[in-house]
């Protein structure tokens, strides 16, 4: 490959230290300017250097030292500025210019000179272009890549940061090189995409089922329109809220929003509206006046504003208490308790004041005196069920207790998770080596998996990353590789109804054929999320803390066995804790002190000839590399000859060191020199993988993901198993992951719940300045709780932290309709009704807006609970 700049690529490290600088040089600046990038992270290629590889043995030959050669570099790559002079009444700008520009230009330097005779750095070093020592590589289906990945500033809004990254990447592709390809390989938009669009779906049929049904029980089209019109002016008042509250709408902020719990107010007030019109035009045998039917408007107002008010005060004030939520479910559901505290209010403002005026303009002519079949069916069927609830009042109280009961028996095999999964689409495997495994091993072994993976026909593509990136914000070691499934469209898959985790499995038994890794399947964000939240990527850990790293391994390898036997246990691994070759330098102080060298002398010797050191920068263009001097690479990996890597003697007396010929073999040192292995012993052993600590304390992670079971199931019964084990003296354990988190937030609804349910007594007390009757309607939340129990246990799905949060709305939601029947009762009792008489009147007249407005709250949900994906 020929480069635009002329520079011929004839190697593979040639090609991808090339592409490393495409990414670098070009791409990466063009993202960085797009608003709300906080920087662009690289990882792939080698990063582009100039490099001077020294011969040990040519440099003893010529008394010359590192030192020396990264000297002679430095002083020969200059630019000095000179001031200025004036000629001819202009003023020019002096510069001395010595920068290197090319890398023929390195090897003519001269280091030093012997007996007038110049030494260059061709003669000592062989003098090239190759790449950093790379911490970490990039591939995509099975070939190397470099992967740049954008991060976006806190506070930014993902989708829009993420769009305008996608559009810039379309901008930049037409900057690149010719032969050179970029494209996005993940993008958050996309599942934000999904996710919204879902939301739109449910949020619109939810309209469209409250609208159905406000005209089936009206009767009235023009009433059944103002109700529903209160339905778009909430919306747009909640959306001024949100803009000044900086709420994106996304699925936890826009998901909750019931457009039935939204017209509630309204209904009430419309319905007794339609009923008082009614009952005066009965009356008096004629259409109303325009002045009997405000009068009637406004008293039917007011006959139920103080339910509707105290109503909808008991909704709002429910989700107030959500905002003392803290930790990850603070962060997920305070935008979601603002957005519903916003439509509430706005709809309770609406119910006040814009429905009542509406009515009185809309609602005019003739007003159908009876009732639509619908309700004279339903008050057919409901009053001898209402008159034997009242002649066998205990059996039905018993009878609901006895329910509340069963459920709260039911609750027990729900099972318990910290937050349903979203599906995101994709997949990722977390694939793991044996600690030993270099980034170059490593990297051949993850090209292998690729290509077994990027064969499945529901793949579209496989990318991954091994080791660490340039910024190390996601620090891994070189034997781990994250790889990123990103799966076709499902109508493109042969079998579209195939489930996801049979996919799944299918891939961890085809990987299994490429041998000597471990592998964790999850989802990209999914994994993210359990890291940055727990500290771990699994759903379950168990942290073991003490002091000997031996004890604490076995330990966390017999737990490993015991949570490898649950049912439900998945992907289970201990930490790679040990197994880390390493190769140290021991410098014999006795020895260094009978030839007067410091131990930092040896030691700066070292770190230039293996790690390298930088000697400048060289420019092209505003790009900059990296001048460095380090051994070549046959040299440093080869222990033996590092034993002979030459350490300059300081000078004695003054006298000048004396210049050894180079012999064929082994280095002959003079005076002037004495070989490593004279002053230090190299060892390869065995250390440590990583050391982990938490709060002060070493720590050992055991974890696994839990899979066809529910979370809180399967951490109980592990605690149980793993409490039987004998720990070491000095170490503990602590249970962690996303289990630690359903935990800490099962704690503060311990708080949160009864608290809720305090100020919804607390304003029923308002309302009826009657505990006997604050009781009464406060019935309705044990009851609203066992019908959201029966519907879980009939969706199987497991109590979350979601649905708790569901169940502090559904008790606001639940005395609503008791408290609008009671007022009404206690109504027709001042009026003279015996309690039999005004029960049972109550419930037949209030039937309508009873249903109404429970109907409306739970169908405006119903698209949101049977919507996939």
């Amino acid at each position: 490959y020929r480069t635009p700049e002329g520079e011929r690529l004839r190697t593979v490290v040639g090609r991808a230290a090339y592409l490393r600088t495409v990414q670098d040089w070009i791409i990466r600046p063009q993202l960085k300017s797009v608003p709300g990038v906080a920087g662009v992270d690289s990882i792939g290629g080698y990063v582009k250097q100039y490099q001077v590889r020294p011969d040990p043995q040519k440099l003893v030959g010529y008394g010359l030292t590192f030192h020396d050669v990264i000297e002679a570099l430095e002083r020969n790559n200059v630019s000095t500025g000179a001031g200025f002079v004036e000629h001819l009444g202009e003023a020019y700008v002096v510069r001395a210019s010595g920068r290197i520009e090319r890398v023929e230009q390195i090897a003519p330097i001269v280091i030093a000179t012997r007996q007038g005779v110049p030494i260059r750095v061709r003669d000592v070093a062989e003098v090239g272009i190759g790449g950093e020592l790379r911490t970490g590589s990039a591939s995509e289906n099975g070939a190397e890549a470099v992967v740049g990945t954008a991060l976006m500033l806190i506070g930014e809004n993902s989708r829009t940061v993420s769009s305008a990254v996608d559009e810039r990447m379309r901008e930049v592709v037409k900057s690149l090189p010719p032969g050179i390809h970029a494209k996005t390989v993940l993008n958050r938009t996309k599942l934000v995409n999904a996710t919204i669009g879902t939301v739109e779906k449910n949020l619109f049929e939810g309209a469209v089922l409250v609208v159905a049904v406000l005209f089936f029980l009206l009767g009235n089209i023009r009433a059944a329109i103002v109700t529903a019109l209160a339905i778009p002016l909430s919306m747009l008042l909640t959306a001024t809220g949100m803009v000044q509250s900086r709420i994106s709408g996304n699925l936890m902020s826009l998901g909750a929003i019931d457009f039935g719990l939204i017209v509630d107010g309204a209904v009430i007030i419309v319905e007794n509206c339609l009923r008082v019109i009614a009952e005066r035009q009965h009356a008096l045998g004629r259409i109303l006046t325009r002045i009997e039917r405000l009068e009637a408007v406004a008293e039917a107002s007011l006959q139920v504003r103080r339910a509707t008010v105290f109503g909808e005060a008991i909704i709002i004030i429910v989700y107030i208490p959500i905002l003392a939520l803290t930790g990850v479910e603070g962060k997920m559901f305070h935008p979601m308790a603002m957005t519903v505290i916003f439509a509430l209010v706005a709809a309770f403002v609406l119910s006040l004041t814009f429905v009542p005026a509406m009515v009185a303009l809309v609602i005019r002519g003739r007003v159908a005196e009876k009732e639509n079949v619908l309700i004279r069916a339903s008050k057919h069927v409901y009053e001898p069920v209402v008159n034997a609830a009242v002649r066998l009042r205990w059996w039905v109280v018993g009878g609901a207790a006895a329910a509340f009961a069963g459920a709260l028996l039911l609750s027990g095999q729900l099972g318990q998770e910290f937050i349903p999964t979203l599906d995101e689409k994709d997949i990722a495997m977390h694939a793991m080596r044996i600690p030993s495994t270099g980034i170059t091993q490593s990297t051949e072994m993850q090209l292998e998996v690729e290509s077994i993976v990027s064969g499945f026909p529901e793949v579209a593509f496989v990318f991954s990353k091994t080791g660490t990136a340039e910024m190390a914000s996601d620090p891994m070691p070189p034997n781990v590789s994250d790889t990123f499934i990103i799966l076709k469209p499902r109508e493109e898959w042969p079998d579209p109804d195939l489930d996801k985790l049979v996919l799944q499995e299918r891939m961890e038994q085809a990987v299994q054929e490429a041998a000597g890794h471990n592998y964790e399947f999850t989802q990209p964000i999914q994994m993210r999320f359990n890291e940055l939240i727990a500290g771990v990527r699994g759903d379950v850990a168990v942290k073991v803390y003490g002091d000997d790293f031996t004890a604490m391994e076995r330990t966390a390898q017999a737990i490993a066995r015991i949570l490898g036997d649950i049912p439900g246990a998945a992907d289970v691994r201990v930490e790679q804790t040990t197994g880390l070759p390493l190769m140290e330098v021991t410098i014999d102080r006795d020895a260094i002190a009978r030839v007067g060298l410091g131990v930092s002398d040896v030691q700066d010797v070292v770190a230039a000839a293996m790690g390298g050191r930088e000697a400048g920068l060289v420019f092209e263009g505003d790009r900059r590399f990296d001048l460095v001097v380090r051994l070549p690479d046959e040299v440093r990996e080869d222990v033996h000859r590092l034993e002979e890597l030459p350490i300059p003697l300081p000078p004695s007396d003054g006298e000048p060191m004396e210049v050894v010929p180079v012999s064929d073999g082994h280095v002959r040192v003079g005076p002037g020199f004495v070989p490593l292995g004279a002053l230090a012993t190299i060892d390869v052993s065995e250390g440590p993988n990583q050391v982990s600590r938490e709060n002060g304390k070493r720590r050992v992670v055991v974890q696994c993901n839990v899979r066809g079971r529910d979370l809180g199931s399967f951490a109980a019964e592990a605690q149980s198993r793993v409490a039987d084990l004998d720990l070491p003296a000095g170490s503990w354990l602590e249970w962690g992951g996303q289990y630690e988190n359903l935990v800490a937030a099962r704690e503060r609804l311990g708080v949160v719940v009864p608290v809720c349910f305090a100020l919804i007594f607390l304003l029923l007390y308002a309302t009826f300045q009657s505990v006997r009757q604050s009781v009464l309607v406060f019935t309705g939340v044990p009851l609203g709780l066992t019908g959201g129990i029966v519907a879980l246990w009939l969706r199987g799905m497991p109590f979350s932290i979601s649905a708790a949060v569901g169940f502090i709305a559904l008790s606001g939601v639940a005395v609503l309709n008791g408290l609008v029947l009671v007022t009404f009762i206690n109504q027709l009792r001042q009026e003279g009704s015996d309690t039999t008489e005004a029960i049972v009147r109550g419930a037949l007249v209030r039937l309508r807006p009873v249903l109404m407005t429970a109907l409306v709250a739970s169908l405006g949900f119903v698209p949101m609970a049977l919507a996939t994906g």
